[in-house]
């Protein structure tokens, strides 16, 4: 009967109604909440089937949340280095637990960047949820493409103290073009220590009055660092031997920081290095072990290094030169350091973590990966202002900030609600009349049921 189906469907307006009126109260009680994605009620029609044109059967209304994730909420400024949002589109990786992403942890994704170092040293949100990034392996080297099993809780604390070893050195220098071919060429072999320009300098070192030897006609020495932060000196030496060509050795001076072997004086390698007419480097002219990484065997029980020396580009001066100005160093630098007490943290544009130590240095230690969905507001909400994979989102695909249509990272900003307070409030007063209305549906049709029951009195 008609009045029963207008009964309820003015009942199923009460339910539409109160579940709008929730998603409102949800969204003004979070006007404040970082990164809060508002909730919209969209209404649509509930339809009794009648396949009579003479007859209507009223059906009624159903409320269904509309979430409006990929929304772009205002970047407001923060003093906190580790308060973070994005500027475009993704999702911060987080967990529930701190440790490396198994069985035991759930990833869920959020917008809410207000991270904060926990009494351990790992970054969590205001939620409790740890943030999760790409360990980067000797400050720089990374997956191509992040998986979720790459991913770790972000902690910096425990890298007090730590060291990074030397791998690279770069040397610019230029050497004499009118030096005088050494004298000493006739007799000059690396391989004796009589006859090579490291025996010289271990002598030297030792304070002989008359050092064997020879004496280089151009050295420089350059600081490096083994794998437990050891400072040592690799001295660059060289001597005139002929036209365009010069012989090189480099070793460690003093030969003690090096495990002694058969014939050595501290030399890791020998050889000799070739220019062309205009004074610029010829590589390949030039020994190619002095250009490969040299296998260095630290003393003392630190692990063995590996130095790779960049003398420069084939062709080019920006390396070591053959000019006719007086030989001498431009510049040299070697890689790694000894680290000392974490102070800081700072977060680029591009989601590299690096933690900031007291004497003033700098690591790279983790990269922040973007997730990114082919329907953001598909994902289900959870706790702590959070979100799931659902069938409607898709899968998370993991990238790294600025890639792939992924959002770059804004260090020390927060991005706020998306709640529009004025809007709320007008649909407020709308759903509230609305439901009003509904009240007066109901009421309508008990007058007329009660007008039909006193026909038979």
């Amino acid at each position: 009967m008609s009045l029963y189906a207008s009964l309820f469907s003015g009942v199923s307006g009460l339910g539409a109604y109160s579940s709008a009126l929730g998603m409102i109260s949800d969204n003004i009680a979070n006007l404040n909440t970082v990164g809060y994605k508002e909730t919209r009620a969209s209404f649509s029609t509930l339809v009794t089937e009648s396949r009579s044109s003479t007859s209507y059967s009223p059906g009624g209304v159903q409320a269904l949340p509309q979430n409006l994730i990929s929304r772009q909420g205002l970047l407001q400024s923060s003093t906190s280095a580790t308060d973070l949002s994005i500027d475009g589109a993704g999702f911060f990786v987080v967990s529930t637990r701190g440790e490396s992403v198994n069985a035991n942890s759930e990833i869920s994704f959020t917008r809410a960047g207000s991270f904060n170092p926990d009494s351990e040293g790992f970054l969590k949100n205001t939620a409790g949820l740890y943030l999760m990034g790409v360990p980067l392996i000797s400050g720089t080297v990374k997956p191509e493409s992040p998986q979720l099993a790459d991913l770790q809780p972000i902690n910096v604390s425990d890298l007090t103290s730590t060291a990074e070893a030397s791998t690279n050195v770069t040397l610019r220098a230029n050497l004499q073009s009118s030096q005088a071919i050494n004298a000493a060429m006739g007799t000059y072999d690396p391989s004796v220590k009589a006859t090579s320009m490291s025996g010289y300098a271990e002598d030297v070192a030792a304070g002989v009055a008359v050092p064997v030897g020879i004496k280089p006609d151009f050295q420089t020495n350059i600081e490096v660092f083994d794998a437990r932060g050891g400072v040592h000196t690799v001295t660059v030496a060289a001597l005139r031997s002929a036209d365009n060509v010069w012989e090189v050795e480099m070793y460690v001076d003093p030969p003690t920081d090096i495990v002694p072997t058969v014939g050595t004086t501290g030399q890791i390698a020998a050889g000799t290095v070739t220019f062309n007419g205009d004074g610029t480097l010829n590589v390949p002219g030039t020994t190619a072990s002095l250009l490969a990484a040299v296998n260095v065997p630290w003393s003392g029980g630190a692990n063995a290094g590996s130095l790779t020396f960049d003398l420069g580009t084939n062709g080019l001066s920006d390396g070591l030169t053959q000019f006719a100005g007086e030989s001498t160093i431009i510049s040299s630098s070697a890689n790694g350091a000894t680290f000392g007490n974490v102070i800081g943290v700072n977060i680029d544009k591009d989601g590299i973590v690096s933690a900031l130590f007291s004497n003033g240095l700098a690591k790279n230690v983790y990269q922040l990966p973007i997730s990114t969905f082919q329907n953001p507001d598909g994902l289900t909400r959870r706790q702590g202002n959070s979100y799931t994979v659902s069938d409607q989102s898709g899968s998370s695909i993991l990238k790294y900030a600025g890639v792939g249509g992924a959002g770059f990272v804004a260090p020390q900003t927060l991005e706020a609600s998306t709640v529009d307070l004025a809007g709320e409030f007008t649909n407020l007063i709308t759903i509230q009349r609305a439901f009003s209305a509904s009240t007066k549906i109901i009421t309508t049709a008990d007058e007329m049921l009660t007008e039909l029951n006193n026909i038979k009195r």
